[in-house]
């Protein structure tokens, strides 16, 4: 990548790092009334913010732990400080990863299509 903020790729590497810090962090923090599943973390060009990005189960839980997540932004920039060695922390989000929901739901329905095919190439 020619970005110079982005030199040798380290970008991508930053964003899977903190990824697994918001992992541990919230396996931590958290009640554990829900399961917390951090799916990805997005980082600005100039690694000034980082959006951290999760699923919920049960999913009738997810405003109750993104308002968790949220509350807990300060508390995860120290955590971030702490464990590693970054000269400037970014500043956090946490938002709800709607785009893995629709690929779950996706599989389920694919599978529910091949259950079908097979029931009706029975029948035949």
């Amino acid at each position: 990548m020619d970005n110079k903020y982005d030199k040798g790729g380290r970008r991508p590497r930053v964003a899977e790092n903190l990824m697994h810090l918001a992992a541990e962090f919230f396996r931590i923090e958290s009640n554990r009334q829900s399961l917390m599943t951090i799916t990805r973390a997005d980082l600005a060009p100039n690694f000034s913010e980082s959006t951290i990005y999760f699923t919920v189960m049960p999913t009738d839980m997810e405003e109750g732990a993104l308002d968790f997540a949220k509350r807990k932004r300060k508390d995860f920039k120290q955590y971030v400080k702490k464990h590693t060695n970054m000269r400037r922390i970014p500043f956090f989000d946490f938002q709800i990863d709607y785009g893995e929901k629709h690929r779950q739901k996706i599989d389920e329905i694919s599978i529910e299509i091949k259950e079908d095919d097979a029931d009706t190439a029975k029948d035949s």
